[in-house]
């Protein structure tokens, strides 16, 4: 297993340019390889999820020349999709296995999907069972509930689905399940907004997709057409560095470029609801999504609650805000967080876990979090990532603060979003 020894730093001060967004860039591959013509994506995520999406599609037939930050997908419709002979793996995507259900389950083949041990234990059924009611056939381990997964596609039904989570991915699938019913009008209701990537993309890629508060809805047999996507850098890749500019003594960092999706900047409202110095300069020479170079400063913070509306604006940046909050005065309370249960890891368990082994004050609840600060951390101490890219992440930041050494294993997990981030870490300690 990886391990890497990391130390604590003095000041973190410079510019980076934070990588391309991970949940735009999957979907990019995607719709492109789904849509009529020459689709050129800039700025991809080069990391190992986004890959596997390529990989997948390039199975189904659909030619994707991939150079250093840019992709070119060579799409031909729907009807271009040609049944794998492989098996398609998605490795650690959870992303890619449930956005793919929702375009091979009205497709005219059969198709078999695997991943890696931690998409194994993920649970798929939020994704099979609306998609069944639609009429689409999915065979798995318990009842389909788990991967590996077939899949018999065949035409489809319009369906309104009231969804039990806020999950952009359960409400993707069956989007694009959706665009392969008969002029059938498809609707997805959310107890709250999730993260609106397929919706702002779909309509880059010529599709009418309607939005009334946290209702979506779009009408089958819509065609895409290919078009140019620029990818944003992933708010959630500089979530660590926005943390990590707050917290350690003497910092100021800019990152460039970075995407402001209204439904994705949960980690910039906590930040100023914990007194953060924090300035944001918008871009707007993007039409497609919203986009601005982030500047962040060392800053006394205060704890406060983190529930309801803002949590799936969010969800992949607790881990950091957890860390966060055990450099402010104060209780900090997070709560209406048991999606973090059905991560990569027991996200609620593993950061309560490995916070608590630097001497974090922190406990776990069933819905969340609460941590007491302000926490002096130390080290010489053996943490882990295990096998979750976001946890590796946080514990590399909190060793920036922690007094002694940490040895971190399984440091290469981070290399499924940014294969980068040790490299920007070092770039900005200098």
């Amino acid at each position: 297993m990886s391990t890497k020894r990391l130390s604590k730093v003095d000041t973190l001060r410079g510019e980076i340019e934070i990588p391309g967004d991970k949940s735009i860039s999957h979907r990019a591959v995607m719709f492109g390889a789904i849509a009529n013509g020459t689709t050129k994506i800039s700025n991809f995520l080069m990391g190992e999820d986004c890959l596997s999406t390529v990989d997948c599609f390039r199975k189904m037939g659909v030619k994707i020349e991939v150079n250093e930050g840019s992709v070119t997908v060579n799409g031909k419709g729907y009807e271009g999709l040609q049944e794998p002979v492989d098996i398609l793996d998605v490795g650690n995507s959870g992303t890619t296995t449930r956005l793919m259900l929702g375009i091979l389950a009205g497709t005219d083949f059969h198709s078999c999907i695997i991943g890696d041990e931690s998409i194994a234990k993920r649970p798929m059924s939020r994704v099979t069972n609306p998609l069944r009611l639609m009429g689409a056939k999915i065979d798995g381990r318990n009842d389909g509930d788990f991967t590996p997964l077939a899949v018999r596609g065949k035409e489809l039904n319009g369906v309104e689905y009231n969804s039990p989570v806020a999950s952009a991915q359960v409400k993707s699938a069956i989007l694009l399940a959706g665009l392969r019913t008969n002029n059938e009008l498809t609707i997805v209701n959310e107890p709250h907004k999730s993260r609106d990537h397929t919706e702002r993309m779909l309509r880059a890629f010529g599709v009418e997709v309607l939005e009334e508060d946290t209702k979506v809805s779009l009408r089958g047999g819509q065609t895409l057409k290919a078009t140019s996507i620029f990818v944003p850098g992933d708010i959630s890749s500089a979530a660590f560095f926005l943390v990590a500019g707050a917290i350690v003594p003497n910092s100021e960092i800019i990152l460039k470029n970075v995407g402001i999706n209204p439904t994705r900047t949960g980690i910039i409202d906590v930040l100023i609801q914990m007194g953060a110095s924090i300035e944001i300069i918008k871009n707007e020479d993007n039409e497609f999504e919203p986009i601005a170079d982030i500047i962040i400063k060392t800053s006394e913070l205060k704890g406060i609650t983190i529930g309801g509306d803002l949590i799936p604006k969010l969800i992949d940046e607790i881990p950091v805000i957890a860390l966060l909050a055990t450099q402010a005065e104060g209780e900090t309370i997070i709560k209406d967080a048991s999606e973090l249960k059905v991560k990569e890891t027991n996200r609620i368990d593993t950061v309560v876990g490995e916070l608590a082994k630097l001497g974090a004050n922190i406990e776990a609840t069933d819905d969340g979090m609460i941590i007491k600060g302000r926490t002096k951390l130390s080290g010489n101490a053996t943490v882990s990532s295990h096998g979750d890219h976001r946890i590796g992440m946080m514990l590399g930041i909190a060793a920036c603060i922690t007094d002694g050494e940490i040895d971190l294993h399984d440091y290469k997990a981070i290399d499924v979003s940014y294969p980068d981030f040790f490299a920007h870490l070092e770039q900005l300690a200098k």
